[in-house]
Order: C-alpha cells, then structure tokens, then sequence
C-alpha cells in the first residue's frame, strides 16, 4: 500500500476529484492548507497599503491506495492539476506497512 499525498491549487479541486473517481477511487481526506514554495508568496495592495502573502491557500489530498493504483492515479493527478506555472503543487508517496479498518478488523487492502 502506497500513502499519496497531493498539494494542489484550490481551483483544480473538482477536476482532481473527478479524475480520481473515473479511475475508481473510493476515499480520500481533503484539507485546506497554507504554504508556500520556491514562489514565496507576492505582494498585495489593499485599501492603498502594501502587504506580503507569504502563505498562500492550497489544498491537500490524501489517499492510501494499493499499490496496482499509485502510477494510476499520479498521472491522474498531474494531467488534471497541471497549469504549467509556478505553484502547481507536488505529489508525495509514502509506503504504508498496514491498515486496519476499525469497525470490523479487516487489514490490509481489504480495509482500504
């Protein structure tokens, strides 16, 4: 089993989830992030005063995947978050040694 995690921008949210979900996968954690990378923010004018947003909002997903599934569902990922421009995001892939599903002790990918 593979853990994926994805930094995404907050407009690329819906065709994300709807690529994931035509490769069939059933769950997935979303979160509201802040951060910033190798862009380190920009600079805003609001009500004539200059500002830095250095933390700029992001979504993050999470996903435990088997293993058949990670290649998959990366090229999902990037063909549908990809603009081409600084901030595009990052993917990151963990290995999970197991998981146990709480309401009946399943482990494995059967608990996924």
């Amino acid at each position: 089993m593979t853990k994926v995690e994805a930094i995404i921008q907050t407009a690329k949210l819906e065709p994300v989830k709807t690529a994931l979900q035509e490769l069939g996968v059933e769950g997935m954690t979303v979160l509201e992030v802040r951060g910033h990378g190798r862009q380190k923010g920009h600079t805003e004018f609001y009500r004539g005063r200059e500002y830095t947003v250095d933390l700029i909002p992001k979504i993050k997903l999470e996903m435990v995947l088997p293993d058949a599934m990670v290649d998959k569902v990366v090229q999902a990922i990037t063909g549908s978050a990809r603009t081409g421009q600084i901030g595009d995001g990052k993917i990151f892939l963990s290995r999970m040694d197991d998981a146990i599903r709480i309401r009946n002790d399943e482990r494995g990918d059967q608990a996924l």
